[in-house]
């Protein structure tokens, strides 16, 4: 297989570098693509043996060429539209889409026209133009394999086409699950970010915490998987052991377990229906409890918010990760409180008036950046 790796510098890219290490034999990396880690992009690339490695920042590109020059490597890319350029003359078969927020959909769309197997772990794609999405891959026979752990325990759980009850979505709880909304009110940057569970970037850790990523999670398995949402439930299971179950309509229930590493699900992604074999402990379960609690939407109310933008459909949930991305941006700057963030992303939701359905990329950028602008505005506002 030949691959490409769009936010191969995140925590998936990483996780991705570490299954290649046990798999080089099998991956041949076309392409790797970051933001601005330069540095950090060039020794995955030459380690890898890539033949290009893509900066989207211009500035950080044009660094690391004058670096790097006279040094043999992989060919350096700048900028985002270069970069489109270049995957889509690459001979990949596999796209790893990793790449954070709404800026992975446009190369996620080139893939698929591509006829890639795209490898899905930027749930903001499927969200904002899941539709649009979904008719690219049927159009030119592409495949979405989702990579998220939730996503990925469902799509294996549905290895076989048995009639599906509903979906049950696992979620962490984040680090306020037990957090009274009083106190959350003054909860810090920092406090947000200390996930007890997983280790991922800035923006989907503070989503983790709001528990919006849950709520885009909702919406994406809606897309992904075509289960209405009455039919997609969310638990909170604090162990993240469980990372997430499908009830069929006998009543039987089949859950993925295992430790909380994201090797799994991108080693299933690039190979499957085969199991690559993974340095990746398995439990001892004598003496293990499982426990699963209601999510509180009254302390978290983005889960209700992203349910209900996803049953609007449309457009309305491109509003809603647009309006999202900004509100996070400006509370990791400290320019919101954290409780903000919802207030935010709902007014912004309030504030819309569709015009006619989704059909065009064009339709979903016209909307992502009105919504941003309203963000942004609201944002600025003095506070009531």
């Amino acid at each position: 297989m030949k691959l490409v790796i769009l936010g191969a510098t995140g925590s998936i890219g990483e996780s991705a570098f570490r299954v290649w290490e046990e798999h080089r034999e099998r991956i041949q990396v076309e392409g790797l693509v970051a933001h601005r880690q330069g540095e950090r992009l060039w020794r995955m690339g030459k380690a890898m043996g890539a033949s290009w490695v893509a900066l989207t920042e211009v500035e950080a590109a044009e660094r690391l060429r004058a670096e790097t020059s006279g040094v043999a490597g992989p060919a350096i890319v700048a900028g985002y539209e270069a970069m489109l350029e270049a995957l889509d003359a690459a001979p990949a078969t596999h796209l790893l889409a990793a790449m954070s927020g709404f800026a992975g959909l446009r190369p996620t769309l080139i893939g698929l026209k591509r006829g890639m197997r795209v490898m899905l772990a930027n749930k903001e794609t499927m969200v904002a133009a899941g539709d649009l999405v979904r008719r690219t891959a049927e159009a030119h026979g592409a495949e979405i394999v989702p990579v998220d752990s939730e996503h990925s325990a469902i799509f294996q759980c549905m290895a076989l086409p048995q009639p599906v009850r509903r979906i049950i979505l696992t979620c962490s709880g984040g680090p306020f699950r037990e957090t009274s909304l009083e106190a959350m009110r003054s909860v810090t940057v920092e406090d947000a970010l200390r996930h007890p569970n997983w280790s991922m970037g800035p923006k989907i850790t503070v989503d983790s915490a709001t528990l919006m990523n849950k709520g885009l999670e909702v919406i994406e398995a809606h897309q992904l998987f075509q289960v209405p949402y009455d039919a997609i439930d969310v638990v909170i299971h604090p162990g993240s052991v469980v990372h997430s179950m499908v009830e069929f309509q006998d009543g039987a229930t089949l859950a993925q377990c295992g430790h909380p590493d994201m090797r799994v699900p991108i080693a299933v992604a690039l190979a499957w229906p085969e199991r690559w074999p993974l340095d990746v402990p398995g439990f001892e379960w004598a003496g293990r409890t499982l426990e699963f609690f209601e999510p509180d939407v009254v302390r978290f109310p983005l889960l209700r918010v992203a349910r209900e933008a996803g049953r609007a459909g449309g457009l309305y949930p491109a509003v809603l990760n647009a309006a999202n991305e900004v509100a996070v941006e400006a509370f990791l700057a400290r320019r919101i409180p954290f409780l903000r963030i919802a207030e935010i992303v709902e007014g912004v939701l309030n504030a819309f008036s569709p015009e006619g359905t989704l059909e065009e990329l064009e339709q979903v950028l016209e909307t992502d950046a009105w919504a941003r602008r309203q963000a942004a505005k609201a944002i600025a506002a003095p506070a009531d």
